[in-house]
């Protein structure tokens, strides 16, 4: 029995470099009924041309402008043959050659199961975790990361239904995601994941991590490293926004009030870890 057709779409924006290496990764992926495609965001980089140069294989769909991370996805995702699965990676990541089937079995198992995610390491620390599944909370304004940081004994090696995926990696039937309608355009970068995965749950779905698919993860590249006050604002701003959408009017005055809280307490500790960087 032949395994059914993924498309892995990597979103480029001005990130040739990061998008070669993950490329170079996705090229020793050990599942043939695959195709690449690399959407370019307008980038000013000359990516189009590196890329086309290294790769000269790989289709590039190239968009006028940088419609961010949901428009982007959104319309790359629109402009080419729909395959039975979709695979979203992050330009700044590499892949294990093995990282596609295990995302595509539980798929293909359980129909109640819409959308899966790998166990993503820190690329600058391989063995070190950045996602084992993710944990939302918005009416304590709580968006974070199962098993971060931690060391990896293997403590997160179990199958685990979780709360959102990250969009740095995840895998959904092409069809679901289509039919949910797909990213929501209207979010600043961060919190569109996060607003997909609720979608799913909310119309019965499940959302499924599975650490036997691996990916490594050059945390906020594009943003100045794991800890910049771009990425704080851009969080914060998102996390308004699903607290806006998914929480009942009359709880809404106290998430939001929380979700500051939890903000300010994580600006904070942002504003720490730079000058500990610095340092």
């Amino acid at each position: 029995m032949s395994n059914p057709f993924v498309n892995i779409f990597v979103l480029n924006w001005n990130g040739r470099n990061l998008t070669i290496d993950c490329l170079k990764s996705l090229e020793g992926i050990n599942y043939s009924a695959s195709k690449v495609y690399v959407i370019d965001n307008g980038s000013t980089d000359d990516s189009v041309s590196a890329i086309r140069i290294e790769f000269p294989n790989i289709e590039i769909i190239e968009l006028d402008q940088n419609l961010g991370y949901a428009g982007g996805n959104n319309a790359g995702f629109k402009k080419v043959p729909q395959s039975e699965y979709s695979i979203f990676l992050n330009n700044d990541t590499t892949v294990d050659p093995d990282f596609v089937l295990p995302l595509i079995q539980p798929l293909e198992q359980n129909l109640n199961v819409k959308q899966t995610a790998p166990k993503i390491y820190y690329a600058d620390n391989p063995n070190t975790i950045w996602f084992a599944g993710g944990n939302v909370n918005l009416h304590l304004g709580l968006i974070n990361h199962r098993g971060i940081r931690k060391k990896d004994h293997g403590q997160f090696d179990q199958m685990k239904e979780i709360d959102y995926a990250t969009g740095c990696c995840f895998c959904m039937r092409s069809f679901d995601f289509e039919s949910l309608g797909m990213f929501d355009e209207s979010f600043p970068m961060y919190g569109e994941d996060v607003d997909l995965s609720l979608r799913i749950r909310k119309n019965g779905g499940k959302i499924q991590y599975v650490p036997e698919s691996k990916v490594w993860h050059k945390v906020s590249a594009s943003l100045g490293g794991g800890y910049s006050i771009s990425k704080w604002r851009k969080k914060f701003v998102g996390k308004m926004k699903l607290i806006g959408k998914f929480i009942n009017p009359f709880m809404r005055p106290f998430a939001i009030i929380m979700a500051t809280i939890v903000g300010v307490a994580e600006w904070v500790l942002t504003i720490i870890f730079m000058l500990i960087r610095k340092n």
